[in-house]
């Protein structure tokens, strides 16, 4: 849950980023040939005020401010902060993507997995999570587009040349398509994920004896034994017992060995109420709790009464 709610903060910012963008959109309005509106004075024969009144209709049509002065085009500066704001959101669902990738090859978490998908077309008991492995392609895609605006906007002449139109008729669509294929791809992810929970309490009781030995090493010394010579033998306990993890494919035995050491004065079933995991998440819970009631239901509650 807690993991859930990172992801969830990531996209909540650009979320904020794309309201922010979109209350401060303007369009070129009609401004001629190179921004002076001389064209649209001739038209109206001199008359300043009809040019003005021509803007302010385009601007009522289209629901959108005009910019105050331009040149041939719009700011193309406007287009970076449009992709800005896709490549947010890139960022946000690669690092999803890459971590459930993580948990899957762990087999913690998995995304959704159909009854006759194919996970490997060359070797069939695989579950690779493809549909991840995309949101992460496409996700790398957007980020790097980022970057044509960015330039386009940077290096403008004078006036614009044919290195600004032929340039942003790809990077500006192309992004907008990569973004809605990554955002309908984490709609699938997220519908169907799955979370083994046996096998994070099996990865629990094997790792779990080496994080709390901070915890048993204060309740030792608690019970008067010597910090520093219980923090030597915690790390000789702790490398012998992991050496015989990888070498020899054992369970991990640290406790028992603690346990067994009579310097820290702990049975076994002390050492065992050391190692409740519960010990060890903080507020966690609290924070998803209040995280959701705070953040996330508000707007989507918001999104719901748009709709």
């Amino acid at each position: 849950g807690k993991r859930a709610t990172l992801w969830m903060q990531d996209l909540l910012m650009d979320l904020h980023d794309l309201d922010y963008v979109l209350s401060t959109l303007k369009l070129l309005g009609s401004r001629g040939t190179t921004g002076t509106q001389a064209s649209f004075l001739a038209l109206f024969d001199g008359d300043q005020e009809k040019v003005e009144a021509l803007d302010k209709k385009i601007s009522e049509k289209f629901g959108l401010p005009v910019f105050p002065v331009s040149g041939q085009t719009y700011p193309r500066k406007l287009d970076a902060r449009v992709l800005n704001v896709l490549g947010g959101v890139a960022i946000s669902c690669n690092r999803f993507g890459n971590d459930l990738r993580l948990l899957q090859h762990m087999r913690e978490m998995e995304e959704p997995f159909e009854k006759h998908q194919v996970g490997s077309s060359a070797m069939a008991y695989k579950r690779n999570p493809m549909r991840c492995e995309r949101i992460c392609s496409l996700s790398r895609f957007v980020t790097a587009q980022m970057q044509n605006p960015a330039m386009t906007a940077s290096v403008q002449w004078l006036e614009r040349t044919l290195d600004d139109s032929a340039n942003r008729r790809l990077s500006i669509a192309e992004s907008f398509l990569a973004a809605d294929a990554v955002l309908c791809l984490m709609l699938n992810v997220t519908d169907g994920m799955v979370v083994y929970e046996k096998i994070i309490q099996r990865r629990l009781k094997e790792f779990l004896p080496f994080l709390a030995t901070e915890n048993i090493l204060m309740e030792a010394v608690k019970r008067g034994g010597d910090r520093q010579k219980l923090h030597e033998k915690i790390r000789l306990h702790s490398m012998e017992s992991s050496r015989l993890m990888k070498e020899e494919g054992l369970d991990c035995d640290l406790a028992s060995r603690l346990a067994a050491d009579p310097d820290f004065g702990m049975s076994l079933e002390q050492i065992y109420d050391v190692l409740d995991p519960k010990l060890y998440i903080g507020r966690c819970p609290e924070q998803v709790t209040s995280f959701l009631q705070n953040e996330v239901w508000p707007v989507v509650q918001g999104a719901k009464a748009v709709k």
